[in-house]
């Protein structure tokens, strides 16, 4: 049975839906999740692989979710620096996202997150820094 977190019964932003984001499994007290992505075939670059841009994007919303229900929802993460390395070209199909806390202060988050394809082939990695707003200050208006 899936555990409950702070993501539950949020509506999924439309970046979230362009790619067919969906939590897996989440360990709130970890600052662990895991999510799946469909890397569309509208995503590949000339060289028929998902382009980079679409994996940096999936690992910036595994990474911040990672940190919003460790938070237990009191806290959104703007992305203040990403950095992605890429392993491994990634085909169009679903892509699973780990993202982890790996410190949390008062105001900045350290994050980390990898891709991997269904073979388990980590197919990008990155770390992030994000800033922590309290949520009640972060909703569009």
């Amino acid at each position: 049975m899936p555990v409950p977190t702070a993501l539950d019964g949020l509506p999924r932003p439309p970046c979230a839906e362009l790619l067919g984001w969906e939590v897996v499994e989440a360990r709130p007290a970890d600052g662990w999740i895991r999510i799946r992505f469909e890397a569309r075939p509208e995503f590949v670059n000339p060289a028929g692989h998902i382009q980079g841009g679409f994996l940096a994007a999936m690992l910036d919303d595994t990474m911040g979710p990672a940190m919003f229900i460790y938070a237990e929802g009191r806290m959104f993460t703007p992305t203040i620096q990403l950095h992605v390395s890429y392993l491994a070209p990634a085909r169009p199909g679903p892509l699973y996202g780990e993202g982890l806390v790996v410190q949390a202060g008062k105001t900045i988050a350290f994050l980390e997150g990898r891709l991997m394809d269904l073979s388990g082939t980590v197919v990008a990695k990155a770390t992030a820094t994000a800033r922590l707003v309290p949520s009640s200050k972060s909703v569009a208006a």
